[in-house]
């Protein structure tokens, strides 16, 4: 206690808590364990890209259930959707990108398994917004005039105060827990996004109550003293509730400039919807440990081969 001498009582104890909470490393299996039913989740990353795909996993191994799912989706919803894991799917597209239709989330809503709310792509990022800044919607004029409204009961129209105009009322898509998929981070919670986009990654954090990142690897804090690396910092530690180091975490998504997506896997997967069906791809590659998983595709050497031939 003698490096805390000369120091008030608040800033001793705000230097203990941080002492103790700093270390914000867990397990995958430790992050998931947070996740109950019925919550809602936002998911990371846009289509085939940087989608926390071993936090995924590790959801679809599980019990949880009735999950509401906020996403710019790819194989993360449909697999969530083929495990039997969601209620709803609050979505501006669910797609492979090269494969449009996610065949399993398709699959759901042509059986009338799942309930839906289909929103624009802007929509959605105002959602999160809403939420974020504690509002109960944001205004827009997106949607005016489309099937939209005709569809989507949770969009309403509203009277301006201010003029004679209408405006869409895209209500707080407030989130339990957001899942994110960073290339490193420290120990404390400090994440970095250095790919090509962040996507809307910095408001799924931000929208939720808690925020699990994945990242492929955890450095010192330092690290980010350097101004070009402190620059791909967009959000606050504070905002981090736990930091799981799972490197390849995001495969078969890409995580770029670390890796491409895996094209071959994603279509050996949509495939699977007729070859044996989901029970076979869950017992191939989700009934694993994150360490088989990783020799089933051929280890990081393989993963990162594919930089070069994707986006």
């Amino acid at each position: 206690m003698a490096l805390l001498a000369g120091f008030g009582l608040l800033d001793c104890l705000l230097f203990i808590e941080e002492s103790i909470l700093a270390n914000k490393v867990m397990t995958a299996a430790q992050a998931v364990a947070q996740i109950k039913d019925g919550m809602t989740i936002g998911i990371g990353g846009w289509g085939p890209r940087r989608k926390p795909m071993a936090l995924i996993r590790e959801l679809l191994r599980s019990d949880v259930k009735d999950l509401t799912v906020v996403a710019y989706g790819g194989a993360d919803v449909g697999m969530l959707c083929a495990a039997g894991k969601v209620k709803k799917v609050v979505f501006a597209f669910v797609t492979l990108d090269f494969i449009p239709l996610e065949p399993y989330f398709r699959a759901a809503r042509q059986s009338g398994s799942i309930a839906i709310s289909e929103i624009d792509e802007g929509h959605m990022l105002l959602g999160l917004r809403a939420a974020a800044w504690g509002c109960p919607f944001i205004p827009t004029q997106v949607g005016i005039g489309t099937d939209l409204m005709k569809y989507n009961t949770d969009l309403k129209l509203i009277d301006s105060p201010f003029d004679d105009k209408q405006w869409v009322a895209m209500p707080a898509l407030k989130l339990d827990v957001a899942l994110v998929h960073a290339d490193r981070a420290d120990s404390r919670g400090i994440c970095q996004v250095k790919g090509p986009d962040l996507y809307m990654d910095e408001w799924m954090v931000r929208a939720a109550e808690k925020a699990f990142v994945s990242c492929e690897e955890i450095v010192e804090t330092s690290f980010f003293h350097a101004e070009q690396e402190a620059r791909a910092v967009y959000w606050e530690r504070c905002m981090t509730t736990g930091v799981v180091p799972i490197p390849g975490g995001a495969h078969p998504s890409s995580c770029m400039p670390e890796y491409g997506v895996d094209m071959g896997h994603l279509k050996a997967y949509a495939g699977s919807v007729k070859d044996g069906g989901w029970e076979k791809y869950f017992q191939d590659f989700v009934a694993c440990s994150q360490d088989e998983y990783m020799q089933k595709i051929g280890g990081m050497d393989a993963l990162k081969k594919k930089k070069k031939k994707s986006y």
